[in-house]
């Protein structure tokens, strides 16, 4: 970026946040205020006013957000199309994922990417799916990979694969010994379950309505797939997760891994914003995605 100080601007005043945008910029809260601090010099005026620690624009403020919108808007575009006419794919690309897809899915993928674009700088932001979904419509993120539900329309949504629920008992649980388990099973049980926010939690809530499902002993919240399946073996309660979360713990016999009746699949989605423009690195991450999704798809359907 020619201006670093345009894009710190920008960053703060679509955030209205000089703590989010140092956040979303890896710097720190002083260089971003630094950053503003030396614009507004250069403008001789204010661009934010700061009131009981909250920020909103200036006059000038708004008309420097539009030109900035423009310019950065350009900036990409002319980035895009030199790259383009080289061949070179290059750059930064931020990808957020939820939990689950990025502890046990996206190492591979990325690492698969990785080899084809080298010159590509990859960075991870992991959170649960709605803040993945919030991070892409604040443009934190360039792709999401969510797995649950998107109800934002302005965001293109891609489904890639579908991912199998499954619950988990301890080994000694009366439950082990079943060969499938429906919502009623459950019932008078300690159930552990993760965070609000989280796809794995929001898909079996909404599996348990469809089925007529009574209301859950929910003992435990749990921050992570892999505190959840400590719990589990500790003995704490039973829950549902992603099958691929397991497969370690299956192997090693530290759980019980029952599917559901009838069983439960949620999509994995790739989410992203349908008008921001796309760099040539972003273009090619949303291509090796799609050829990856369709094997994933192929070896289902097998």
């Amino acid at each position: 970026m020619a201006d670093r100080r345009l894009q710190v601007f920008h960053t703060v005043a679509r955030l209205l946040s000089f703590t989010k945008a140092a956040d979303s910029l890896h710097m720190t809260q002083p260089a971003v205020t630094f950053q503003i601090r030396q614009l507004e010099e250069y403008f001789n005026t204010r661009l934010f006013d700061r009131t009981h620690n909250r920020i909103s624009m200036t006059e000038a403020g708004d008309c420097v957000f539009e030109y900035a919108d423009r310019i950065i808007a350009l900036y990409n575009e002319m980035d895009y199309k030199v790259r383009e006419l080289t061949g070179d794919v290059t750059g930064l690309l931020v990808i957020g994922a939820s939990t689950t897809i990025a502890e046990y899915v996206l190492p591979s993928l990325l690492g698969e990417f990785r080899k084809l674009f080298p010159s590509v700088k990859l960075r991870l932001n992991v959170s649960n799916s709605l803040g993945i979904v919030h991070m892409v419509e604040a443009n934190q993120v360039d792709v999401g990979i969510v797995e649950s539900p998107v109800s934002n329309k302005n965001l293109a949504v891609e489904i890639c694969w579908q991912d199998e629920m499954v619950v988990i008992v301890p080994p000694d649980h009366a439950l082990a010994v079943k060969s499938s388990i429906s919502v009623n099973d459950l019932v008078g049980v300690p159930f552990l379950c993760r965070e609000e926010g989280s796809g794995s939690r929001e898909v079996f809530l909404e599996y348990q309505k469809e089925n007529d499902g009574p209301g859950l002993d929910l003992s435990m919240e749990l921050g992570s797939p892999e505190a959840v399946k400590s719990a589990v073996e500790a003995g704490l309660g039973v829950s549902v997760v992603s099958r691929a979360t397991v497969e370690k713990e299956r192997k090693l016999g530290t759980v019980a891994v029952i599917p559901l009746d009838p069983p439960l699949r949620r999509p994995f989605s790739l989410v992203y914003q349908r008008q921001k423009f796309r760099l040539k690195a972003m273009e090619e991450f949303l291509e090796f995605a799609h050829n990856l999704c369709s094997e994933y798809r192929a070896d289902e359907s097998s």
